[in-house]
């Protein structure tokens, strides 16, 4: 995210910011597949987005190797709560808009 920010800024230093029109970012970068395709051309805003991606991704992967570790020390108690946990997560995510 630092590196596509610094790379932004850069890149934009001298536009001028019309604070009066709001102007909605490309689709291009508004989906999954959008943001990769832009990263991988390493474009500022796909980078920063596929950084904020990363960042989003990190508790969720963190709850599912949870689940993952539990299960196999056969704790169901700590498994089952962890499974809750990460409905939630996925439900949250999924439903923001």
């Amino acid at each position: 995210v630092t590196i596509g920010a610094a790379a932004y800024l850069v890149q934009h230093q001298a536009d001028r910011v019309d604070y009066r029109n709001f102007v909605a970012g490309r689709p291009g970068i508004c989906t999954f597949p959008g943001i990769v395709r832009s990263a991988a051309h390493l474009e500022c805003l796909g980078i920063i987005q596929f950084g904020l991606l990363l960042l989003i991704a990190t508790p969720v992967a963190r709850v599912a190797l949870a689940i993952a570790g539990f299960a196999l020390e056969r704790d169901r108690l700590y498994t089952v709560v962890s499974v809750i946990v990460l409905l939630i997560l996925l439900a949250s995510l999924l439903h923001a808009t």
